[in-house]
């Protein structure tokens, strides 16, 4: 009974978690079908992956180190290096499409596969404790608000990286993301240790407090960046006369969502158009070569399909 139990206790947890993070992207939300694809990588490539990295690393470290001490070198040590990789390793595919652009959808694309990786990995740890339903309760707990949420905070962390380095050039686009994959480690060193040992288990607690406060603030703040992005960048339109004047302040809010300020015709699709012209722009200032020609056509395109469903309304 307490397996079914252990199913759901992993799964509807983790998949809350998911669903509220692609919420939150409200203004530029990313497809959920490549959110789902991180996350499932999480659950299943990272996990085989790192059970497979951690074997062949423990293995070998075994050789210079006493058998004593080798649990401790691979939950301290091994653990943080090798799944911070192995999660990390999808994000490097995520990262070359053209809807991963910004360190806000870094966070939501790094943050699923995280949570994907805390389901599996809180599955097979709630069907180890099955002697008892209080020891259950407690690691389901304890697991679901603390370690799995780090899995999501650390690899959420090497994906906003990702997202800010995206556009650089030379050395700043190889080492931002290599701060944040060691940044990421850290966070899930730190984990690791303080609630290995009773007498720091509290500092545990309290550092993934912390971190995931920092987590939520820079997500947040990350998004209402992309607010501002939406308004700066479609005031140029409305000073051209693509876009009308009192649509900038509604198309940058949750008033968009709201029926009654456009043709609800049109509303969902001037919305998508409107929010994508915006971030091709910004795009475009960012990027260079080949993708500056990318990023020109799109925001032609986008120009056009806006005039021609403006117009088309108008005309009617």
């Amino acid at each position: 009974m307490l397996v079914v139990a252990s199913v759901f206790a992993a799964v509807i947890p983790m998949s809350t978690y998911l669903v509220i993070i692609w919420l939150i992207d409200r203004y530029d939300r990313e497809p959920f079908s490549l959110v789902l694809k991180n996350y499932l990588w999480g659950a299943l490539g990272a996990i085989i992956l790192a059970l497979i990295g951690s074997f062949i690393l423990s293995t070998i470290i075994s050789f210079f180190v006493p058998e004593k001490n080798l649990k401790n070198i691979s939950t301290f040590f091994v653990a943080p290096f090798v799944e911070e990789i192995t999660k990390g390793i999808f994000l490097l595919i995520t990262v070359r499409n053209r809807k991963f652009d910004n360190l806000t959808d870094g966070i939501v694309y790094g943050g699923a596969i995280g949570l994907g990786f805390g389901m599996t990995e809180n599955f097979l740890y709630f069907i180890s404790y099955t002697s008892s339903i209080s020891s259950w309760a407690v690691v389901v707990i304890i697991r679901t608000l603390f370690s799995a949420v780090m899995h999501c905070v650390s690899t959420a962390t090497f994906g906003a990286a990702l997202g800010f380095a995206k556009f650089k050039t030379g050395y700043p686009k190889v080492m931002i993301p290599l701060l944040g994959l060691f940044t990421a480690m850290i966070i899930h060193f730190t984990w690791n240790f303080s609630i290995s040992f009773e007498s720091t288990a509290a500092l545990g607690f309290l550092f993934m407090i912390v971190t995931i406060g920092i987590f939520v603030t820079v997500f947040l703040l990350s998004v209402l960046s992309e607010r501002k992005i939406i308004y700066n960048e479609l005031l140029d339109e409305a000073n051209n006369g693509l876009i009308p004047f009192d649509h900038l302040n509604i198309l940058n809010s949750s008033k968009r969502n709201r029926p009654g300020w456009v043709d609800e015709s049109i509303r969902k699709v001037y919305i998508r158009a409107a929010t994508t012209l915006a971030f091709r722009k910004i795009e475009f200032k960012k990027s260079k070569d080949i993708n500056q020609i990318f990023y020109r056509k799109d925001i032609e395109y986008y120009r056009n399909f806006i005039k021609n469903l403006l117009g088309n309304i108008r005309n009617d």
